[in-house]
């Protein structure tokens, strides 16, 4: 099999989206490509709310922006091209080129930088949750599905920042 163009990689910040949500969610159990997401469940959703070891994290303006430049700069040092990216009050969307890793290793280092960046400014306390664990990494397998995630990101996002 060739190896994908690039990746469309999306993750929430904590607490932002648990499984029960109205969106639809994915689990561990229901975590394989292309299929469909878990159905709301109110009873799960108010279960991991009550769950949950500290208040849902959103990025501020400022935070969104330390965010921002530390995804940038990791391009930067690693050498990958970076298509496009979109940096949210309660998630992050990156459109990134393969660059012979894992999308999950690619995502990880992405939070670790935005997550040592957001400490180092103040912005997040050193035990306070920043991201959920896990994030859906989309593969992109040539220059139109590059270009659709890219537009995406520019024209398809909510209003909400």
């Amino acid at each position: 099999m060739s190896e994908p163009l690039g990746y469309l990689l999306t993750w929430p910040t904590y607490g932002t989206w648990l499984h029960g949500d109205a969106r639809g969610s994915v689990d561990r159990e229901h975590n394989q490509y292309d299929t469909p997401r878990l159905p709301p469940h109110e009873g799960r959703s108010s279960w991991e709310q009550n769950h949950m070891r500290a208040k849902a994290l959103r990025l501020d303006d400022v935070g969104r922006q330390i965010v921002d430049v530390a995804i940038k700069d990791h391009c930067r040092y690693r050498g990958w091209e970076l298509f496009a990216l979109a940096v949210r009050t309660n998630h992050v969307h990156v459109v990134v080129g393969h660059a012979g890793l894992r999308p999950e290793a690619m995502v990880s280092q992405f939070k670790a930088w935005a997550t040592r960046r957001l400490r180092e400014a103040g912005c997040v306390g050193a035990d306070t949750p920043v991201w959920v664990r896990h994030g859906s990494m989309g593969y992109l397998w040539n220059e139109g599905d590059v270009r659709d995630a890219v537009t995406y990101l520019e024209e398809g996002q909510d209003i909400e920042k």
